[in-house]
């Protein structure tokens, strides 16, 4: 049986407790067994990380232990898979660039903020949106910063709202990426900004294949 740890906290506006139990439903449904946490403590032993075969956090907006991060990265460059989505992955820790550098992207912005309507355009023939077609999303449409080398799956379209980006016209800006660390497989998608966005048929899929393929 396969072994998750996830870590829950930091800013409470995207909804961690609620998200890392849709997430937990997810995995025990795909046979792991899943240790959850609301502390950034559990990642103080870097021999036991690598005992998982996947880590996922869904922590944003909060300052990590430089130790912490090495350990995570330490675990992933061995074979421990990282899985996650939105501010809980790629907004965890702004001041740690390993971190970063392990996850592939940083948001930086969200033009239109929450109730943003955008669309989401799909590769519908790879494993993450394979049967799915391009899908409407209502909520933060993220603006990242991104490693690239990163493999990506779906896009979004780059201005919806208006603002001083604008004027650089169109840009496709990752929605689900994929990049190795190592030995360590890690998925990500800006999907994500609170609970419900996961009552999308297609959001959900995507993430529960995201976690599924991330696992070692």
């Amino acid at each position: 049986m396969k072994k998750a740890i996830m870590f829950q906290g930091g800013w409470d506006g995207h909804e961690p407790v609620l998200v890392s139990g849709i997430f937990k439903v997810m995995l025990e449904k795909e046979g792991f067994t899943v240790e959850l946490y609301d502390t950034l403590d559990c990642l103080a032993d870097g021999e036991r990380l690598k005992e998982f075969d996947l880590i996922v956090p869904i922590w944003t907006m909060d300052d990590i232990n430089p130790e912490y991060a090495r350990n995570v990265c330490a675990a992933v460059e061995q074979g421990t898979g990282i899985a996650g989505c939105h501010g809980g992955m790629c907004d965890s820790f702004r001041q740690s660039v390993e971190w970063q550098f392990l996850t592939g992207s940083q948001w930086v912005a969200h033009p239109g903020n929450d109730g943003t309507e955008y669309m989401v355009n799909v590769s519908n023939d790879d494993y993450f949106t394979k049967g799915m077609s391009d899908f409407k999303v209502v909520s933060e449409q993220y603006y990242i910063h991104i490693d690239p080398a990163v493999k990506v799956y779906a896009t979004t379209r780059f201005p919806v709202a208006d603002g001083p980006h604008a004027t650089n016209g169109e840009v496709d800006v990752p929605v689900i990426y994929t990049k190795m660390w190592g030995k360590g497989k890690v998925f990500y998608t800006t999907l994500g900004h609170v609970a419900n966005v996961f009552d999308i048929p297609e959001a959900k899929e995507i993430m529960r294949r995201g976690l599924v393929w991330a696992a070692r």
